[in-house]
């Protein structure tokens, strides 16, 4: 169970992040439409775990591996520019691919596909 603190500096990041995307994003992502869906802390918010959803590119992990290692320091100067106010000090970000839809999708496709005879009547 995450601490009030925990969920708002979640909050807070995931805004700046989602702001920083919408402008460096075409550089970024090589024209992906990019959605910072949840931000986890560590309980010692210490670590910030970005889950990113990836539309419209067929190699949403390649995205999310080049960004941990290509750009993380620029994100993390540009984050900690627009939270330097509300942090003391700017936690480590890792980012991760959300599958959450694509998952929901393969379960919906799988109960359609499911063939149900219809129950007999009892009477």
């Amino acid at each position: 169970m995450a601490s009030q603190r925990q969920e708002k500096l979640g909050r807070l990041i995931q805004r700046d992040l989602s702001d920083i995307f919408q402008k460096h994003g075409q550089e970024l992502f090589h024209g992906a439409f990019v959605t910072v869906t949840i931000v986890r802390m560590t309980p010692d918010l210490g670590l910030a775990k970005v889950y990113l959803s990836i539309l419209a590119h067929p190699e949403g992990q390649k995205l999310v591996d080049e960004l941990n290692e290509k750009h993380l320091t620029h994100l993390r100067y540009e984050l900690s520019k627009k939270l330097k106010n509300q942090m003391r000090k700017m936690p480590e970000l890792r980012f991760y691919l959300d599958d959450t839809s694509e998952e929901a999708s393969k379960i919906d496709q799988l109960i359609d596909s499911l063939d149900i005879p219809p129950a007999e009547d009892e009477d």
